[in-house]
């Protein structure tokens, strides 16, 4: 339940500008989420969440962009536990995930930064990352592989 959730609050950071800890709340119980702002205020502390300025020049959650320290091993531990099988063809490698988890898969390969990857589209359980040549291919396959070994 806490990795469906914290999928649910990535995708909702990424597609509302939220503000506070009790609308995050409200879109969650909204979308059949009981949660608490105590379970929001650790799923903000894990996922590390930041206020960024919007555009509409109030602040709002994002995802930090940093590669360092708890973030990447938090991300890390997201792709682990979610992602089943991968697959290619051609320059398109497929990544089929639980049910509900590829968008939090997805935002923790995407801050990974992969080689020869040039794009990304998350589903409900399907990831697919457009690579810049098929020869590559089989080498982004065997990387995300080994990062589910470790």
């Amino acid at each position: 339940m806490r990795i469906s959730r914290q999928n649910k609050i990535l995708e909702l950071i990424e597609n509302y500008e939220i503000e506070t800890q009790d609308k995050l709340v409200s879109m969650l119980r909204d979308f059949g989420y009981e949660v608490t702002q105590a379970t929001i205020s650790r799923d903000i502390k894990e996922l590390q969440l930041i206020k960024i300025l919007s555009s509409s020049g109030k602040y709002k959650y994002a995802v930090s962009t940093s590669d360092e320290g708890p973030l990447s091993g938090r991300f890390s531990n997201i792709y682990r536990e979610t992602v089943k099988s991968t697959a290619y063809s051609g320059n398109i490698v497929l990544l089929k995930t639980l049910s509900g988890c590829a968008n939090a898969a997805a935002e923790a390969l995407d801050s990974f930064g992969l080689p020869h990857v040039i794009g990304s589209v998350a589903g409900d359980n399907t990831i697919m990352f457009v690579v810049d040549d098929p020869e590559n291919s089989p080498a982004v396959v065997q990387l995300l592989n080994d990062m589910l070994k470790k």
